[in-house]
């Protein structure tokens, strides 16, 4: 990555490059994840294919050992990683940023600790479709009808953050998780639990998101949006991707680059599978709604 961008230099802007394998406060001592990716039951969930089929477990996302990755979870330690910064603007690696960002650095977040796009256009981004709301831990702290919002692009008071100790809190939670009774998967439950009436909505048009499961997001939403976001598993670099949104991405793509020939990307036109793969898409996003 270093090799990269010291070939392609990115204008006026400076690139830090970090190893996570520097960290050496990043331990299982200090990291609930780390330390529970190391019991027997957490190898045992996640790594082994033979054990039995429990009732509300047995879809094999729940067992996708990319949840656990600490390049996932280290969006919890952002005061961590960049001690001496204030502010941050985090962005996911299956964005395009289209518009200039500078505003966002201007945003009011009227104290809160996280800006984020909300995602509760829809009944399935509240907090009931991401937490275990039978358990009273959840029942109790928790509105199960609270917005939910997206990683993917945040401004986060860093500030703020150290004050609040938001990463004593993610911890806090995560310890508590270990049985995996509050929450399933993913970084975004425990990111609504820990950041939970910490949040300061941002004007939609700053994240537009979908592009990587959802057939429905409008062209000129799309094309308004500062930041648009393929997530969902149809990414524009793979046969899976839906066709009308492929573009937005390889426009960006230098095709003839010698490093990117060796990624086994091309810049082709739309293949049947890509339009079976676009209705499939749109049926399975039905069925969710």
């Amino acid at each position: 990555m270093n090799m990269w961008f010291l070939l392609n230099p990115p204008g006026k802007a400076t690139i830090h490059v970090e190893n996570v394998d520097e960290f050496k406060w990043l331990n299982s001592s200090y990291s609930p994840v780390l330390r529970q990716l190391e019991t027997a039951s957490m190898k045992e969930y996640y790594f082994k294919a033979d054990h039995p089929t429990v009732s509300g477990s047995s879809n094999l996302k729940y067992r996708n050992p990319k949840y656990l990755s600490m390049l996932n979870h280290l969006r919890f330690y952002l005061p961590q990683v960049y001690p001496k910064l204030d502010k941050i603007l985090f962005l996911d690696d299956d964005i395009v940023v289209q518009k200039d960002l500078t505003g966002l650095w201007s945003v009011d977040l009227h104290g809160k600790v996280n800006g984020a796009v909300e995602t509760c256009g829809q009944s399935f981004h509240r907090f009931d479709k991401y937490l275990n709301f039978s358990n009273h831990h959840i029942s109790r702290n928790f509105d199960p009808n609270a917005c939910g919002w997206a990683y993917g692009m945040n401004m986060f008071d860093l500030k703020v953050w150290k004050k609040k100790d938001i990463t004593g809190i993610y911890h806090k939670w995560q310890n508590m998780n270990e049985d995996r009774a509050l929450w399933k998967l993913g970084t975004l439950p425990p990111g609504l639990i820990t950041f939970y009436g910490l949040t300061h909505p941002l004007e939609k048009s700053w994240h537009v998101l979908g592009l990587g499961y959802n057939p429905s997001v409008h062209k000129k939403e799309i094309e308004h949006a500062a930041v648009i976001h393929y997530n969902g598993n149809m990414k524009p670099w793979l046969d899976l991707a839906m066709t009308k949104y492929r573009p937005y991405w390889t426009k960006y793509v230098k095709y003839d680059h010698h490093y990117l020939r060796s990624c086994n990307l091309s810049e082709r036109s739309a293949h049947p599978l890509e339009r079976v793969n676009e209705l499939y898409a749109m049926l399975t996003f039905e069925d969710t709604l």
